[in-house]
């Protein structure tokens, strides 16, 4: 195993580089399954997630060839297993879009429950309804989802909450059947436009996306294409609070500026100096301690992102005063608070408010990634805190951040990965 141990007292200086985004590229890349050629994805980030992805779409039959540490080329007109691997496919959560895309190619698919992090309830009975409403029948056993259906045929679905995994898995079943297929309260999150754009440049017929209706006309067929993914917005995000928290000078590049309205905005609200520019942004963080916020609170696109929230807290331990955030998304989503309380966080939650009070410093300790965004919040809290910090569990981050601690090192920080137990340590033991 390995964890990330950081120095921290550094001030973040530099320019780094984001990545493709995690979101989009899992949604994708189960889309090249309906092309009927290659398909070539440029802007692909390195994480884990991705390569579990690829890893099942090679065990159906695909061909996966690297282009460039960041460009794959995917070639699916192969496949004829409609069954994911079991061990393959518990271990993410978005290994549920091989249900919509292997069930609009085939007529069929089988694919377990999914993983992912542990934030709380997270059914998939919204996309089952999509699937049902198109015209297929499931079932449930052994932890397995099985998906059949005789025809698909294009209907209305109206979502019963805003879901952004049940919109694209109805955007992926319903792109190639007959019909018109209209999707409301729908989500609209940049990773849906994105898929969207991958589609239709595909061939497919899809209108709407980024509002919540959207419309998609079937289509006999979809083509190979040459795609970029969007830049991952929640990285950014994370890089330009580390940058506000250790009061430094970053510049953030390679990004959409417009999808980090609702994190930039939070962020100046409580006094970071933030100058955006075409594809990047600079952020200057204070050396005095930052306003607090009265009530942050976490909403689907546009507003603040659940994804986002622990590295706000991480950030908010060291503001002035006392701010409160409340989680609307996901139940679990506090459990990185025991560890932030072991560096010296004052916080305490009440169901899914969080309240926490202004310290004047954190202290590194040993501490645990309950999840990817958690471990994300504790790489913050150890580039502000006084001493060392030791992150375990850190697979959690490496399945949604790329290459994270050399981008870190590259702006200032102190921060290495170490193998546990040390092995030098095991064998004078033995």
């Amino acid at each position: 195993m390995e964890k990330f141990i950081i120095n921290g007292g550094s001030k973040l200086k530099g320019a780094v580089n984001i990545s493709g985004a995690k979101n989009a590229a899992v949604a994708i890349i189960p889309a090249a399954i309906l092309a009927d050629g290659p398909c070539v994805l440029e802007n692909v980030p390195k994480i884990n997630d991705v390569t579990v992805c690829l890893q099942i779409l090679t065990e159906m039959g695909a061909k996966v060839r690297m282009r460039g540490k960041n460009t794959i080329q995917i070639d699916a007109k192969h496949i004829r297993d409609t069954v994911v691997p079991y061990e393959m496919a518990r271990s993410i959560r978005a290994s549920y879009y091989f249900m919509g895309a292997l069930l609009t190619k085939f007529n069929h698919a089988k694919v377990s429950m999914p993983g992912g992090c542990a934030l709380g309830d997270r059914p998939i009975d919204q996309h089952l309804k999509c699937f049902k409403a198109l015209g297929a029948n499931y079932s449930i056993e052994h932890g397995m989802v099985e998906i059949t259906a005789d025809k698909l045929i294009g209907t209305q679905i109206y979502f019963d909450k805003i879901t952004v995994g049940a919109t694209i898995n109805a955007m992926l079943a319903a792109v190639k059947v007959d019909g018109l297929t209209i999707l409301e309260n729908a989500a609209k999150e940049p990773h849906i436009v994105d898929l969207a754009n991958f589609l239709n440049s595909m061939g497919a017929d899809i209108m709407g996306a980024g509002t919540d209706v959207i419309k998609i006309r079937g289509v006999k067929q979809l083509s190979g294409a040459n795609y970029a993914i969007i830049p991952d917005q929640i990285e950014a995000g994370t890089y330009m609070v580390a940058a506000a928290a250790t009061g430094g000078d970053v510049t953030i590049k390679n990004i959409i500026p417009k999808h980090l309205e609702p994190i930039t905005s939070k962020l100046i609200k409580m006094g970071v100096v933030v100058e955006e520019y075409d594809d990047s942004m600079r952020v200057v963080g204070a050396s005095e301690p930052y306003e607090r916020m009265n009530n942050l609170k976490t909403m689907p696109h546009p507003g603040f992102p659940t994804d986002m929230q622990p590295q706000f807290a991480a950030l908010l331990t060291l503001s002035s005063g006392t701010s409160i955030i409340t989680e609307s998304i996901y139940e679990d989503r506090f459990r990185y608070v025991d560890e932030l309380r072991r560096m010296g966080a004052d916080i305490s939650v009440d169901g899914k408010v969080a309240v926490i009070e202004g310290v004047e410093k954190l202290t590194g300790a040993p501490v645990k990634a309950a999840d990817l965004r958690a471990g994300a919040a504790l790489i913050i809290a150890g580039l502000c805190a006084k001493g060392r910090t030791e992150i375990e569990d850190i697979y959690h981050i490496e399945r949604g951040y790329e290459d994270m601690e050399r981008k870190l090192r590259a702006i200032g920080a102190d921060i290495v990965k170490r193998k546990y137990p040390d092995p030098d340590t095991i064998r004078n033991i033995g």
